[in-house]
């Protein structure tokens, strides 16, 4: 695992860094105890994947020198005497250097946040004759996705830039080395080469978040604390923290602060919109993450819709629309029939399983008496907890549990087409509850398209007793456009795991948003008046716990009142007056962006329709979002310096010359994987080697290796060698120490993990 390989790392970095002297007056650099984190009073906090000190693993953006020989570990401005180091770490060491500097600018539209992080960091582990790899580390918050990044050091400038096939097939001096990969906690990291020792690292940050809705308000959080270790030690360094907040609603009603965790001044007030800014020279740098919350004043349902005209570059010359309800406070629950369908393949066996497991327990707890319910477990076949729905009183949902222990054991194939069938069949009969299905999964398979298609007679003109489906995925084997065209069929909601620990934060959420219904079978009356209109997603999905946003496309003229219809828990109908506005300070091709290019991308996938395809990268390139038909870029330029016998001004000189380009891998999520579900494999993200082989002689042991390890593996050298004479055994140790003398050795072993179990 990354993680691991990571936390070793960087505890290896943090003891090199003990061979930094500082002076007389500092002595020896004291590395500082990981301080524990303390959980913050918002009702927001539900991003502690994210803040895990005892894993070293990043609780906010942080820049680490990469040691591969520890006798360049020394201060750069001083010379001082150290004892030589024999050998390489392997893996590389990762030393957190000293931040000089940080600055944070969010700004929080509707249901998205975007932030832009810029820091400066020194390379003060090494010195100054020698340079060293760094890498850099962003963590993000709720379903956070990188949008750029810039970093200048002294040689170099890097920037990001999104491409499309046709462009890498265009693109000249294009390194097919992946640089950069994704780790459980949502954090990205990748590497910048060759940094001289003693200089500055100038990074700046871009990504998109979402907001979290909690008991009724919008919540922000930003990994934003900073390990003691980055704080520089030399005397008189001034530590500057600056933070910069713009909450615009998108409403014209009043906006309520509710928490914040730094302290922020407020800064510009008038309807639906509020700035803070923070700015201070600090001893430490922030110890916590960002938090802030906020809710909109109404006792109603809120509702709005606002207007955009595109950009002369915009790609789609039609006019833009984004529609929103927010749920009131106080409604009368529906009555509901709930299906859960939980993969027990082979694959979710333990933490998987478990962790489903309990959040369906705890979604039980919270249903009404008069509701009724079913659960049904899924591998190659199915197992029902009843044959029939039962009612939710407190014997039969004790009965659901004690089956649920007792026969929800991970074992076999998955097959997701016959559970689905049965339990739209089995909900929505009587026509006095509204139907939910629950499907939870980690797998994909082969006839996801049948699927959808099969689903789409049971859902699309079924009205309010059609069954809303709601989908969750674990893992990045899971097709999850699948997923999300299976919810936006059924009115229902989606959302994924892409790790296991985020299992128990995200299944609970969707199961309470989507089991807390306020409004079913929306329609907006004034669409049907347009010229043509295209909506994202392309059906209305019903008002859950949670805000409804919605947007699209248009010909034609919205009046300035629309009317906005649905129906309540008492089946009666429910109408709106929307005022529709322009979109002032609300990029909306911003906002929405995230929202359309999922949207088209899982149409394209059901329909495999390529204008589809070229649409959403067209989309991706303009507005600079990640997507499954463009890929994410390095570039790489030198500085060239100016002569001592220049009389030019320095700028002239620092032009990029001897481009490069290098792949950033893992900013899309793919569409599943057959043969990983196939296999069983466990859910997991597919995590990057943190460390490439270095040196060409482990490039050609790996090359070398790669030749024959299809005909043999070290589990199949042991047993040989059980069979063999004193003579042969002699010898053979002999090349496996010459061999590990190149390192070819460790190259063998990581192979050997995966061909393992087979030999076995």
């Amino acid at each position: 695992m990354a993680v691991d390989e990571f936390s070793r790392s960087v505890q290896m970095g943090l003891q090199l860094s003990k061979r930094i002297s500082y002076g007389k007056d500092k002595g020896s650099m004291i590395v500082p105890k990981v301080p524990s984190m303390k959980k913050s009073l918002s009702s927001c906090s539900s991003s502690s994947s994210l803040r895990l000190p005892e894993n070293h693993r990043p609780t906010a953006p942080m820049v680490y020198a990469v040691i591969v020989d520890p006798s360049v570990v020394d201060n750069p401005d001083i010379c001082s005497y150290q004892p030589y180091v024999y050998g390489h770490c392997d893996p590389p060491a990762l030393v957190p250097l000293q931040m000089h500097g940080i600055a944070m600018e969010v700004e929080c539209c509707l249901d998205t946040a975007f932030v832009t992080v810029t820091g400066t960091w020194r390379l003060h582990c090494v010195t100054s004759t020698a340079c060293c790899d760094c890498r850099i580390a962003i963590p993000m918050g709720e379903q956070g996705s990188v949008l750029g990044i810039e970093v200048e050091t002294p040689r170099r400038s890097y920037s990001t830039q999104f491409i499309t096939p046709q462009n890498e097939k265009d693109a000249e001096k294009v390194t097919n080395t992946n640089n950069g990969f994704l780790m459980k906690g949502n954090t990205y990291m990748f590497k910048i080469s060759q940094v001289d020792g003693g200089s500055q690292i100038h990074v700046t940050i871009k990504w998109s978040q979402k907001l979290l809705y909690q008991d009724h308000e919008f919540c922000l959080s930003v990994p934003f604390t900073f390990p003691d270790c980055v704080l520089p030690v030399v005397k008189g360094t001034s530590n500057k923290e600056k933070v910069i907040l713009n909450v615009n609603s998108g409403t014209d009603t009043e906006i309520i602060c509710n928490y914040s965790s730094h302290p922020l001044k407020e800064t510009k007030r008038k309807s639906g919109e509020l700035s803070f800014s923070y700015s201070a020279v600090v001893k430490k740098w922030s110890t916590e993450d960002f938090y802030f919350s906020y809710s909109v004043s109404s006792q109603d349902i809120l509702a709005g819709l606002l207007l955009q005209t595109p950009s002369l570059n915009d790609y789609d010359q039609r006019n833009m629309f984004c529609f929103y309800l927010f749920p009131n406070r106080i409604s009368k629950p529906f009555k509901k029939e709930v299906v859960y369908l939980i993969d027990i393949s082979a694959s979710m066996q333990d933490d998987p399983l478990e962790k489903s497991k309990d959040a369906v327990i705890n979604s039980l707890s919270e249903l009404n008496l008069e509701d009724s319910f079913n659960i049904i477990a899924f591998n190659g076949t199915i197992h029902s907890f009843s044959s029939l729905l039962e009612s939710a009183t407190e014997e039969g949902i004790t009965n659901a549990i004690d089956w649920m222990h007792n026969n929800l054991i991970a074992h076999g194939p998955t097959n997701l087409l016959l559970p689905l069938a049965h339990a739209v069949n089995m909900v929505g009969k009587t026509g006095e509850s509204i139907p939910l299905v629950f499907l939870i999964t980690d797998g994909s398979v082969e006839d996801e398209k049948d699927i959808c298609n099969v689903m789409k007679d049971h859902v699309i003109n079924g009205g309010v007793n059609s069954p809303r489906i709601s989908t969750f995925g674990i893992g990045s084997y899971c097709n999850h456009y699948f997923l999300q065209m299976l919810a936006n069929m059924g009115r229902g909601c989606y959302d994924s795991a892409y790790d296991v620990d985020s299992i128990s934060d995200r299944l609970p959420r969707l199961l309470n948003n989507a089991s807390s219904h306020v409004l079913a079978n929306i329609t907006i009356d004034a669409l049907e008046t347009l010229e043509s209109h295209e909506l994202y997603p392309f059906r209305i999905p019903d008002l859950y716990g949670a805000p409804l946003i919605i947007s699209g496309r248009y010909h034609g003229n919205f009046p300035d009142t629309i009317k906005a219809r649905g129906f309540k828990a008492d089946m009666s109908a429910y109408e709106i007056d929307v005022k529709v506005r322009k979109a002032k300070g609300v990029p909306l091709d911003r906002v929405c962006a995230r929202r359309e290019v999922d949207t088209l991308t899982a149409r394209a996938w059901l329909d495999q329709n390529q204008q589809l395809e070229e649409k959403v990268a067209k989309m991706s390139l303009q507005i600079g979002v990640p997507s499954e038909y463009t890929h994410m870029i390095l570039l790489q330029g030198d500085k060239v310096k100016p002569t001592t016998d220049s009389v030019l001004p320095e700028q002239e000189y620092l032009k990029l010359e001897n481009r490069k380009i290098m792949y950033l891998s893992n900013v899309s999520v793919g569409f599943g994987n057959v043969m990983a579900s196939v296999d069983n494999l466990p859910p997991g993200i597919e995590e990057g080697k943190l460390n490439e082989p270095a040196g060409m002689m482990m490039q050609a042991a790996a090359s070398c290796y790669g030749v024959v390890i299809d005909r043999c593996c070290c589990v199949s050298v042991i047993r040989c060698c059980s069979q063999m004479n004193d003579q042969c055994a002699i010898a053979l140790t002999q090349l496996c120490t010459a061999l590990a003398c190149f390192e070819c050795l460790n190259c063998c072993c990581e192979m050997c993990d995966s061909c393992g179990e087979l030999c076995r």
